[in-house]
């Protein structure tokens, strides 16, 4: 695996660079590095404003064909904007859940006319998209999706609840998975389907978080409507479009997150340096640990990008890894900030950036499928092994 880049990658490269060194001036300079975990209420407006900048200049949905408003670029181009976006510190985009998760998704199996509504508008960053999925009682195994959803009248008739819904509180629609077969069990007669976020069937209720924020919200649907038409892949097949979407969970996205950890690492180190944590060889060993880790992680993520067609199940490799590198790096950060870890900057809940980064990131390991969840995966389908006695 070459990791170098080409002429024509360098060149590109460049192209990025300038283009994110010359737009990211005025309000959008003191933008930078707004949102991400702890922090994604911070600038929404002006992170919106950003991402409709960004696809007015063509650098939304790079991989995405042109038909559909993207550039076409390849696997390597795409690694290279997320490297270089990340390095910028350029603001968290806000519509990514649309690019990243249901935009492909649609490509692979929704219908023309699905295709043609919602693809523009989602390169176009005019709506935002999150992710009905988890439940109360079904989260980590997600076969036992309770949600229900009858045809009636031309519409589909949603009662349930959602939960974990990120961004669900700004987002326009929101792609659910719901059981249309009421006598169906596990993943038979599961359906996906796209439903309007602004009605008054849909109510949405933000959950606290440990940062004192609220990206995670609840969702209640109660007779909440879409039109027939709304359903992606047939009626009853919906699990397979499902873990579908999970696939390109695993996706490009990655890229600029594994970056982002990379300054996260730098930050710990300095503060390190500044504090005299650095003397003690506990810690050295750690911080020195943790690079290698993360460079290891990047092989891992390029590796598994390269391979042709949609992520299979050798992405939850990438999801164990990086929820578990993650989840040690804000364990790192409060042990490199000692003492000042431990008490907040000022009332009634000002935290530090190593504070968020470690109370967020408990969850890592947990949402997008947690970490006992992805070995399963990757024993049974990966490596072929018995299925876990049930």
């Amino acid at each position: 695996m070459d990791l170098t880049d080409s002429a024509a990658e360098a060149a590109f490269r460049a192209e990025v660079r300038q283009w994110l060194s010359d737009h990211l001036t005025g309000e959008f300079a003191q933008a930078r590095g707004l949102g991400g975990p702890g922090s994604e209420h911070e600038g929404f407006d002006v992170r919106l404003a950003w991402d409709r900048l960004l696809a007015e200049h063509g650098w939304t949905c790079l991989g995405w064909p042109a038909e559909f408003g993207g550039r076409e670029a390849g696997i390597g181009e795409q690694i290279i904007f997320h490297e270089e976006y990340a390095r910028a510190r350029a603001p968290v985009r806000v519509g990514h859940i649309g690019e990243e998760l249901l935009g492909p998704t649609l490509m692979a199996f929704g219908s023309d006319e699905q295709q043609r509504r919602f693809l523009p508008e989602i390169a176009g960053v005019r709506e935002l998209w999150c992710q009905g999925y988890s439940e109360p009682g079904a989260g980590s195994d997600l076969a036992g999706v309770s949600t229900t959803a009858r045809l009636e009248g031309g519409k589909w008739v949603i009662n349930g609840q959602k939960v974990w819904t990120s961004l669900a509180h700004v987002a326009d629609w929101c792609f659910v998975l719901a059981r249309t077969d009421p006598d169906s069990t596990r993943h038979a007669g599961l359906s996906y389907l796209l439903v309007p976020m602004d009605q008054t069937g849909v109510r949405t209720r933000p959950i606290l978080q440990l940062t004192g924020t609220s990206e995670f919200n609840e969702v209640f649907f109660d007779d909440a409507v879409t039109d027939a038409g709304n359903v992606v892949g047939a009626v009853g097949e919906g699990w397979k479009v499902a873990m579908g979407t999970l696939g390109f969970e695993r996706g490009i996205g990655t890229v600029d997150q594994q970056v982002t950890f990379r300054r996260e690492l730098a930050e710990i180190t300095e503060r390190a340096r500044a504090n005299g944590a650095i003397d003690d060889p506990l810690v050295r060993d750690r911080i020195a640990r943790a690079w290698t880790e993360l460079e290891a992680l990047r092989c891992t993520v390029f590796r598994t990008l390269g391979r042709d067609g949609p992520p299979g199940p050798e992405a939850s490799v990438v999801k164990l890894l990086w929820s578990t590198f993650h989840r040690g790096l804000g364990e790192l950060a409060m042990e490199v900030a000692g003492p000042d870890g431990l008490t907040a900057r000022g009332e009634p809940y000002d935290l530090d950036a190593a504070q968020r980064l470690f109370l967020f990131t408990r969850a890592d390991t947990i949402y997008g499928g947690s970490n006992e969840i992805q070995r399963n995966i990757i024993a049974e389908r990966v490596l072929g092994l018995p299925r876990e006695p049930r």
